[in-house]
């Protein structure tokens, strides 16, 4: 096995700080030779065990393996060493994930699309984020009312806290780009603290893993969220006129219409 070599993370970013204290020991094991599935599962205790992509099952889906197994494999790159750190950082949310994708999987097969609550729950995996924030910020946000969102309550960020928790988007984000969006759950648990600390952490993984249900994602309960347009997340956002970009800041549909 070679191993792997990860690009520069720049973990004092804002969406990367809360990942920091499991993905730096991580990322320096990979830099002393250390295979990824071996230093996940040295950095701490996890509800599954890491292993070499060649272990899962030929004709057997990825959840299924890790479900009935316990094992969950891992590929070389970004993609899997963020997936390893949510399983660190959250495990009962992520064993709540693989318990709804192996029932659905149980009960409908594999077919040639997932369905309804796969979906969800694929996309709250892969590019999910959770928020918590005061109500007039969800209003604009589920309006796609970017400049009211944005600018004019603007200081009402002061009191909101954003995790993102989707490995595919954290991925992407090591190399930030102005389009990528977040699809955002609204946390139902307060978060106090300036950055999210291990004990608030743990809380979260708990209440979320507690509030997810197969009927609950199928009502698609997510808000697209322009995620480097937050305050204090990137500085170019400071800038007049960024948020004019309607190829990023897409107005509602309903707002389009009424301009054309």
């Amino acid at each position: 096995m070679t191993a792997l070599t990860l690009p520069a993370i720049d973990w004092t970013q804002p969406w990367l700080r809360p990942w920091r204290g499991a993905g730096e020991p991580v990322a320096w094991a990979l830099a002393e030779g250390v295979p990824l599935p071996e230093a996940l599962n040295q950095a701490g205790p996890a509800p599954v065990r890491f292993v070499p992509q060649s272990e899962l099952p030929p004709g057997q889906a990825y959840e299924d393996c890790i479900f009935h197994s316990g094992r969950c494999p891992v590929r070389w790159g970004l993609h899997d060493f963020f997936n390893g750190l949510c399983w660190l950082r959250f495990p009962h949310t992520k064993r709540r994930l693989n318990q709804l994708q192996a029932a659905a999987i149980a009960a409908q097969g594999i077919q040639a699309t997932r369905g309804v609550v796969r979906d969800a729950l694929t996309l709250f995996d892969e590019n999910g984020a959770v928020l918590h924030a005061p109500p007039a910020l969800w209003d604009a946000l589920n309006a796609k009312d970017w400049h009211r969102l944005f600018v004019t309550l603007r200081p009402l960020w002061a009191d909101a806290r954003l995790l993102l928790f989707g490995h595919a988007l954290l991925e992407k984000l090591v190399s930030p780009r102005k389009p990528m969006v977040a699809h955002v759950y609204r946390a139902s648990l307060a978060i106090d603290l300036e950055a999210f600390g291990p004990a608030d952490l743990s809380r979260l993984d708990g209440a979320l893993a507690a509030d997810l249900s197969a009927d609950t994602l199928a009502s698609k309960p997510f808000a697209p969220l322009p995620v480097l347009g937050v305050p204090g997340w990137w500085a170019a956002n400071e800038a007049p006129g960024f948020y004019d970009d309607v190829a990023v800041f897409r107005p509602a549909a309903g707002t389009l219409a009424a301009r054309q």
